[in-house]
């Protein structure tokens, strides 16, 4: 049987980070991917200068990082009663590296590259069919096998096979939503414009450029169109959200006519949650570890995060610390417990069209307001700063 220290399931960005800054402090690492190379898959595309800043010090090149993104001035956030207002996480123009839209795909083999090139073992085209008692069962190209370790890592999405084996896994407190995404065509590829988030009843769409000459759309779906959705299937449900996309200066796509690039990938439901991230022998990392909002979510940047605190934990795990792994359960609740509150109270207004509106006009109206959501957002400042009663007060005051 095959004996390694750590086994990680799931190649994405989470994974993959952490099996490089595992293998870099010397430990034998094995990576589990299910997919034989990198593909398009429901995941988010816009982050803010956050995400670059992290791949940069996990050590992509300035070079490598400008093929795998495009650069965005703002997010546009628009109201069905056609309220407008820009977030700039923090760029005033003068910043060297804005708000992106990522090639999702490029990004994951890079960084899968990086962790090859670390020291890691790659496995893909492997599929995990259950983990226990220390051991991972898996089946791969050579056919079924099973892999002895002292820790099972669980970097494998928001369905996460090693969540569910540890019997971690919770419902959402949002409810159940439905993700639909896809690429269309860019008329304007050198074009520098905005990302759109525009809402509607129930449900909002995200426009992002990304490299390659084309707009990633990404859909979210509250419980309200369930039942559109299984008689008009996705296919019509995702043309009548396209018919709806309001016209704007600077958006050069047709959306009732838009070409589409690949085929539709979808999540359902989105959100994610665990009872805790660790165990005896275990933890979780990325999505795997909680997803809760793609709205506010930061999920990139979440889960380079998450990968480099939990490579301290599982470094001194492997040392025989006993608190290892309990620390980083609780770094990852100290980091993130306000950006959560943050997503949640976000969440709560979209719920209701007009308090949600009456936020967005002093939006639009506060620059100063405005740009700390828009930090806050982007995971530039501490999420507590858009809790604190005096940002709050300034926000809701008449």
């Amino acid at each position: 049987m095959d004996q390694r220290d750590v086994v990680i399931v799931g190649g994405g960005p989470a994974g993959a980070a952490l099996a490089t800054r595992l293998a870099r402090r010397g430990h034998d690492v094995v990576v589990l991917e299910r997919s034989p190379e990198p593909r398009w898959r429901a995941c988010g595309v816009f982050s803010s200068p956050a995400s670059v800043a992290a791949l940069r010090r996990l050590g992509l090149e300035e070079p490598q990082l400008r093929t795998l993104t495009r650069a965005i001035p703002a997010m546009r956030v628009e109201t069905p009663d056609g309220t407008r207002f820009r977030l700039t996480y923090g760029d005033d123009g003068s910043l060297q590296t804005p708000a992106v839209g990522f090639d999702r795909p490029a990004v994951d083999g890079a960084l899968l590259e990086l962790a090859r090139g670390a020291g890691a073992t790659i496995h893909t085209a492997t599929t995990v069919l259950g983990v226990r008692d220390g051991r991972v069962a898996l089946r791969g190209p050579a056919g079924d096998a099973e892999i002895e370790t002292r820790l099972i890592v669980g970097a494998d999405g928001i369905r996460s096979t090693v969540a569910r084996c540890f019997r971690v896994r919770r419902r959402t407190r949002l409810g159940d939503r439905v993700g639909l995404t896809f690429h269309v065509s860019d008329p304007h590829p050198d074009d520098s414009r905005d990302a759109r988030m525009i809402l509607f009843e129930d449900g909002y769409v995200g426009l992002a450029p990304v490299p390659g000459g084309r707009v990633n759309v990404g859909i979210v779906l509250g419980g309200a169109w369930a039942v559109r959705l299984r008689t008009d299937g996705a296919e019509r449900t995702i043309a009548a959200v396209l018919a709806a996309i309001p016209p704007a200066a600077d958006d050069p796509i047709d959306w009732q006519s838009a070409e589409r690039c690949d085929p539709i990938e979808g999540a359902a439901p989105i959100g994610h949650r665990v009872a805790r991230r660790t165990g005896p022998g275990w933890l979780l990392v990325g999505d795997a570890a909680g997803f809760l909002d793609p709205f506010t979510g930061e999920g990139l940047h979440r889960a380079l995060v998450s990968a480099r605190l939990a490579a301290v934990a599982v470094d001194r795990h492997l040392h025989g610390d006993p608190d290892g792994l309990p620390a980083y359960d609780r770094a990852m609740s100290a980091r993130f417990r306000a950006k959560d509150a943050v997503s949640l109270l976000v969440q709560g207004f979209l719920g209701q069209p007009v308090l949600f509106e009456f936020a967005a006009r002093r939006l639009a109206a506060r620059a100063d307001v405005r740009e700390t959501m828009g930090l806050v957002m982007g995971d530039l400042v501490p999420a507590s700063q858009a809790l604190d009663p005096r940002f709050v007060t300034a926000l809701l005051r008449p």
